[in-house]
């Protein structure tokens, strides 16, 4: 039997299994915060965090759709913390359901200001203001290929787009990282603890079901509508996010908890440094399964709605 950190004192924490687990996870995380740095540097376009692939679908439906998935999010982390209690966000699951709440409440404010507030007029003054450049290329220039005219524009347009601010960017932050903590979250919980664990002491209710699908199913619903891209930088923000987490269980086992909520983090063990190395690989299929759902829309869906999915990149 393993003693807890608390009831042992700062001996649980100099054993050699700590440091060893630390780098497993801190490295990781050092390299994470050095992509987004550098991903943060690019701009992020405003029109991308509202707009739809669709031709005929209003993004005030993905308004629609991103407020109801919010509002079930929320009721859902009510109702699991009204019968635990607080102490349910020890778990993964709960920072996960969580942080898919957090994206879609940003999704809902970015989308409203997107279709009713003045990036819809900036668009119409871009128009005009391309128009004007326009013709004062055709005064300077004699002969100009049609094509060119048309690269010059676009390179205008994009130059005039509104840029996504802070909300933008924390949106697709979460975005992304929630995608791949909704993957991990579902396959160990549906993969691993169903089938082995199941059992008088483990029992699957309604709302421990639902809470275990419905972030992956709320996510791919709104990827199969926006126009957000999933670059593969964006696996740092998963990285981070796991890291956050790591670190949160370290604290408050080393201040009062006597316990971990997943036999995996206990580091008494031998083996904890290959469970941590376990724990931060499996973040790399995670990411990976979620961006091949996403390839799969832009390779799939031109091809079976031709006419009505506009595929950009």
């Amino acid at each position: 039997m393993f003693e807890s950190p608390v009831e042992e004192g700062w001996r649980y924490w100099v054993r050699w299994q700590v440091p060893v687990c630390g780098l497993i996870i801190a490295i990781p995380c050092a390299f994470a915060l050095k992509f987004i740095r550098k991903s943060m540097a690019k701009p992020l376009l405003l029109s991308d965090l509202w707009s739809t692939h669709w031709r005929h679908l209003s993004p005030l439906w993905l308004l629609l759709y991103r407020a109801f998935a919010f509002v079930c999010c929320v009721q859902l982390l009510y109702e699991i913390v009204a019968l635990h209690g607080p102490f349910v966000f020890f778990f993964y699951t709960q920072w996960t359901m969580a942080l898919v709440a957090i994206y879609f409440a940003l999704g809902t404010v970015v989308s409203a200001y997107g279709y009713w507030c003045p990036s819809r007029k900036t668009h119409s003054k871009n128009e005009e203001d391309v128009k004007l450049m326009e013709k004062d290329l055709k005064k300077n220039v004699d002969i100009v290929k049609e094509d060119t005219i048309k690269v010059q524009n676009e390179c205008a347009q994009q130059e005039f787009q509104e840029k996504a601010g802070c909300l933008g960017t924390l949106m697709q932050m979460a975005y992304l990282a929630a995608a791949g903590a909704s993957v991990l979250t579902d396959v160990v919980f549906w993969c691993l603890l169903v089938p082995f664990l199941l059992g008088e002491n483990f029992q699957v209710s309604l709302l421990i079901g639902s809470i275990h699908a419905l972030n992956a199913v709320f996510l791919l619903g709104d990827t199969a509508i926006n126009s957000l891209s999933f670059p593969f930088s964006g696996f740092a923000y998963f990285v981070a996010f796991g890291g956050l987490y790591v670190v949160f269980q370290w604290t408050v086992h080393a201040c009062c908890v006597n316990w971990w909520p997943y036999p995996f983090f206990e580091l008494s063990t031998p083996w904890a440094p290959l469970w941590y190395l376990g724990l931060a690989v499996i973040h790399i299929p995670c990411y990976g399964i979620y961006a091949l759902i996403v390839k799969a829309k832009y390779s799939l869906l031109p091809r079976l709605f031709p006419h009505a999915f506009v595929k950009t990149f």
